[in-house]
């Protein structure tokens, strides 16, 4: 999902993505466009195992990889959360571990997502990042043992 080599290019180029569109409502299209463009996510794997509790809408989301390279799945059923989806999957999937727990999601407030989403969907994009380092720390921890 992600094409820039490190976290910080990844969140350098959505903040510069977002800066060309004027108002919220194009950035709202924008944010669903990206959820279109996920990647096909297999029905086998929405499961309650993989499902994000946290969340509003239904979110799931599947880890893969180790701490070298950690790669994540996920889907969400509604459109704008499916747009956050790829955009925290922009900045973090294909990533090491290291680099995810590092890496302080930046681009939310600079591109206004934190003050233009819902508590639910702010509480909900909480719970997805929190997942992510979470699957890092035991990716790192694994390797280590």
């Amino acid at each position: 999902m992600s094409t820039e080599p490190s976290a910080e290019i990844a969140q350098e180029t959505i903040i510069e993505e977002f800066g060309y569109f004027g108002d919220w409502t194009e950035r709202y299209q924008y944010l669903i466009d990206l959820g279109r463009k996920l990647p096909p996510f297999p029905e086998a794997l929405k499961t309650e195992q993989h499902k994000l509790h946290g969340c509003q809408s239904q979110v799931w989301i599947v880890p893969g990889g180790n701490a070298a390279r950690l790669e994540f799945q996920a889907i969400s059923d509604s459109s704008i959360v499916s747009g956050l989806i790829a955009l925290v999957l922009r900045v973090y999937s294909a990533r090491p571990a290291q680099e995810i727990i590092s890496t302080e999601p930046r681009f939310i407030d600079a591109i206004g997502l934190s003050s233009h989403l819902s508590l639910t969907r702010t509480n909900g994009l909480a719970a997805m990042l929190k997942a992510i380092k979470d699957y890092a720390r035991l990716a790192l921890a694994q390797s280590a043992a």
